[in-house]
């Protein structure tokens, strides 16, 4: 991608002899947010963090805006925002010096970490709660004080790993907007969640790792022409343990996920929905209810690597 401002090239990490991540190469550009997926170790953890210079990869390269990530390490990651899954805030002090050290961290002076700590806490909308400590705040307005954080110092990357979690719908929707309007104004996101809705909302391109490689890289719309035909199909089961196996095994049957009661497939077309009730029917199982849909990026993800994101 010639155009992209981060690129990272057969990226290689293992730790003894198991490869953690084995050939990754991922770009993204400027304004474009890159949605970041795999299962549990899957190698994302790993690759996020050599993609923001905390872990060295035993091979490959990265390259921010063309300057060798590691060649010139310090240089790089002041271009580098980093919103981390665990909260690293200070919960004693105002949401105002917690921005303002984190400023002083990447070497701003006294005024402009005044300065940005104001832009920023407007930004993510609470510059009226700015002189309060953080042990008094929600869980969304943590997160939100957190991105923040990482946005101090003018960051052209932005990288945030599961930054929704535990947040309310309110908090969820304003991080949406937020992310939305950086786009806009030209930073690069890559982001990491366990919520599928989020990347399909929020993403421009979607690349999913799984055993440490690259399975699918591409637009969301692009990613679910892989399943053929498209069909959704949810079917509610009034009572019965069904032979997950079989239903698996029948043609046209692309993916399937269970969830309690509910059975969630996808299909190549409705041939193959229709010979999976009749296999229900002959297991002597008989749906509560069942209605179509369109595919979406979760049956995408299991249809790949074989697991539910959360495994």
């Amino acid at each position: 991608m010639q155009d992209a401002l981060l690129q990272a090239t057969a990226l290689r990490k293992h730790y003894g002899p198991r490869p953690a991540v084995a050939d990754v190469s991922l770009a993204v550009r400027r304004g474009e947010l890159l949605g970041l997926l795999g299962p549990n170790g899957a190698g994302k953890s790993t690759t996020v963090a050599m993609l923001c210079g905390l872990l060295p990869p035993d091979g490959g390269e990265i390259r921010l805006g063309g300057q060798a990530l590691l060649a010139e390490p310090d240089a790089a990651k002041r271009r580098i925002g980093l919103v981390p899954q665990e909260l690293a805030l200070f919960e004693t002090l105002s949401a105002r010096r917690n921005v303002e050290l984190f400023g002083a961290l990447y070497g701003l002076d006294r005024a402009r970490q005044r300065q940005r700590a104001q832009a920023v806490l407007a930004q993510v909308g609470l510059l009226e709660r700015a002189d309060e400590a953080p042990r008094a705040f929600s869980g969304g307005m943590k997160r939100r004080l957190h991105i923040a954080c990482a946005l101090v110092h003018e960051p052209d990357l932005i990288v945030l790993d599961e930054p929704t979690a535990g947040v309310d719908p309110h908090s969820r929707n304003a991080i949406f907007e937020l992310l939305e309007g950086l786009k806009r104004a030209g930073k690069a996101l890559i982001y990491t969640s366990h919520y599928m809705e989020e990347v399909e909302r929020l993403a421009d391109r979607i690349v999913i790792l799984d055993h440490g490689r690259v399975v699918a890289e591409g637009r969301l719309a692009e990613l679910l022409q892989r399943l053929e035909g498209g069909q959704g199909l949810d079917i509610e089961l009034a009572q019965g343990e069904p032979e997950l196996a079989a239903l698996q095994s029948l043609p046209g049957v692309q993916g399937l996920r269970r969830e309690g009661s509910r059975l969630r497939l996808a299909l190549a077309d409705w041939q193959a929905g229709i010979a999976v009730l009749q296999a229900l029917a002959a297991q002597g199982l008989q749906p509560a209810r069942w209605s179509s849909s369109r595919v979406t990026l979760e049956d995408l993800f299991l249809t790949l690597t074989g697991r539910q994101l959360r495994d």
